[in-house]
């Protein structure tokens, strides 16, 4: 008996050790990729990538990717999705901005609005999920609807300008150093991630619960209660890009959030989120983020047709889960199919996830 557990936990370790190889190779393609993308569009534009102005447009533009992106790695790291990632933060932006505008509501109780509302959304989204027993992809959709709804209910087609809160407009044009204090606010937050996935005791819950279920719950460990501590946060952070959009853009309406969810996925798989749970990448996620925006800016530098920056990141999304599952999948595991609900099995009782 001692024999065979100790060869389960070389085992274990080995695959635990295996994750985290693989994060760390993904990590430097991934600022090899960032690097070799800054030079490109530096040569291309004769010097003027790396103006002043260049710059602080591309990092003020990058800053609502980055947290949309840890958004999603939330609820992607206890092996759910979260669709509603745009619907949420319009919702959050739009009800904000209508209080402050016609409400008469204090710019800095607009802002908390903007976060608690995106905090709300999300912890109603894990809560059904929990009740109802439905995977996060279908109740999420169903949210996404919903609030898209709402969201033009209260802003119609109605553009509500910026000029109802000024000191955010300010805080979003402030530039530290010369970067956007909006990007290093969004830096601080994947900062504040980092150290909570790899201390924070709710969060190492999380990751057991999305690395396996079943030994998670033998532990001791409530997986509802980490399914909706995860939808909980990724609306936190949602509402976190609302409170970005405020303090970055003229003004809000109803396109707020619509072409979030493509970027909100591409930055964490990209970075090294598997989708299975039970690990999350944060720094990878940044990176990614780093890479869509560096795509985008190149579609408009080479004049290249918009959809061109779809079909490129959606082409290297489903490349990046095909290769992640291929280097995942153990060689020569036998895997044993569960007899029960659960989704884990005895061969698979260690999480092969991690914290990057």
């Amino acid at each position: 008996m001692s024999g065979d557990t100790t060869a389960a936990d070389r085992s274990a370790r080995a695959r635990r050790w295996s994750a985290k190889d693989l994060l760390r190779r993904q990590t430097t393609t991934l600022v090899f990729v960032v690097i070799v993308g800054v030079v490109v569009l530096t040569v291309q534009s004769s010097g003027g990538f790396l103006s002043r102005i260049s710059i602080e447009t591309f990092f003020q533009f990058l800053a609502i990717p980055v947290v949309i992106g840890l958004a999603q790695m939330a609820t992607l790291a206890v092996g759910q999705m979260n669709l509603a990632v745009g619907a949420i933060g319009g919702f959050a932006a739009c009800l904000a901005g209508i209080l402050m505008a016609d409400a008469g509501l204090p710019v800095w109780l607009g802002a908390v609005v903007a976060v608690l509302a995106g905090l709300a959304c999300g912890l109603i989204n894990g809560v059904i999920v929990v009740l109802t027993q439905i995977n996060g992809f279908i109740v999420t959709l169903a949210t996404m609807t919903i609030l898209s709804g709402v969201q033009y209910a209260l802003v119609g087609t109605r553009t509500v300008t910026s000029d109802a809160w000024p000191q955010l407009q300010s805080l979003g044009s402030a530039r530290p150093l010369g970067v956007p204090l909006i990007f290093w606010l969004s830096l601080a937050i994947a900062g504040l991630l980092s150290l909570a996935y790899r201390h924070a005791l709710v969060a190492r819950k999380m990751l057991a619960s999305g690395g396996n279920p079943l030994a998670a719950t033998l532990s001791g460990i409530s997986n509802s209660r980490s399914l909706i501590a995860a939808h909980g946060l990724s609306g936190l952070l949602c509402g976190v890009a609302a409170l970005l959009v405020l303090c970055s853009l003229p003004g809000v309406n109803k396109s707020i959030g619509g072409d979030w969810l493509l970027p909100s996925f591409a930055a964490p798989i990209i970075g090294g989120v598997a989708l299975t749970g039970g690990g999350v990448a944060v720094l990878g996620t940044v990176l990614a983020a780093t890479i869509v925006r560096l795509v985008d800016t190149a579609r408009a530098a080479f004049q290249l047709d918009p959809s061109w920056v779809n079909l490129v990141i959606g082409a290297v999304v489903l490349g990046t889960v095909a290769l992640g599952q291929a280097n995942r999948r153990p060689k020569g595991l036998v895997r044993v199919r569960p007899t029960g609900p659960s989704r884990a099995s005895t061969s698979e009782a260690t999480p092969t996830g991690g914290v990057a």
